[in-house]
This record gives structure tokens, C-alpha cells and sequence, in this order.
């Protein structure tokens, strides 16, 4: 199954929008369209859970915590922390390039880092 994606609330709207503009064949929900304002760390890896959604995030801080926190008693459908030091097209290449080459399957309580 080909891997879907949900935006946090912090991650660069501008990131989803490259994507959808370049790839629009891959499912890419924004923070807003879900409405993850405000929600606590746990409530948005949650909701991407029960959607079948990748979580991608710039929040290197926290989400790796309580990721680890989550997978201990629920399933994840994966995390992608993108780093706040790569560019916007590097980004947008990176995330490409993963839903090209990787299935959901792969994702399953995963968390991973770009740049890979």
C-alpha cells in the first residue's frame, strides 16, 4: 500500500504544498485540513495512527519522545522528523523519493530522520 501522509502542525506548509504541486497523485493531508492546532504531541500521533498516516514533523525536540512513548502500547503507522536545516527542495525530493520506493508496510512504528 502506498504510503500516506499527515502534516504536524509545525512542519513547513510549504513543504505539503511542493509535494501536492510536483506529485499530486500522493495523499498529503494538511495540519489544518485535520485540524491539529494545538493538540498535544500524543493526540496528533493518534489521529495519524487512526488514519493510516505517516506523521512528518520538523519537531526534532519532542516527537522522538513521545513516539517512543505511543509504540509501547499502540501501533504507529511511522514518524518522518525532517530537519529544519534542510531546504525546502531537498525536502520535498526526500519525501518523493521515499513514497516512490517505500510501501506503509515499511513505516510500521518507525521513526526516521531526513535528510536519510
Amino acid at each position: 500500500m502506498k504510503l500516506r501522509f499527515q502534516a504536524d502542525a509545525d512542519l513547513n506548509q510549504t513543504i505539503v504544498t511542493g509535494i501536492i504541486r510536483r506529485a499530486p497523485e500522493i495523499d498529503f493531508e494538511t495540519s489544518n485540513a485535520s485540524n491539529l492546532s494545538g493538540l498535544s504531541d500524543l493526540e496528533v500521533l493518534a489521529l495519524a495512527a487512526q488514519a493510516g498516516r505517516i506523521l512528518v514533523s520538523h519537531d526534532q525536540r519532542t516527537m522522538p519522545k513521545y513516539f517512543a512513548e505511543f509504540v509501547a502500547t499502540r501501533t504507529s503507522s511511522g514518524v518522518i522528523i525532517v530537519s529544519q536545516s534542510l531546504s525546502i527542495q531537498e525536502a520535498i525530493n526526500n519525501l518523493i523519493k521515499l513514497w516512490q520506493t517505500t510501501e506503509a508496510e515499511d513505516w510500521l512504528n518507525r521513526i526516521a530522520y531526513l535528510p536519510l
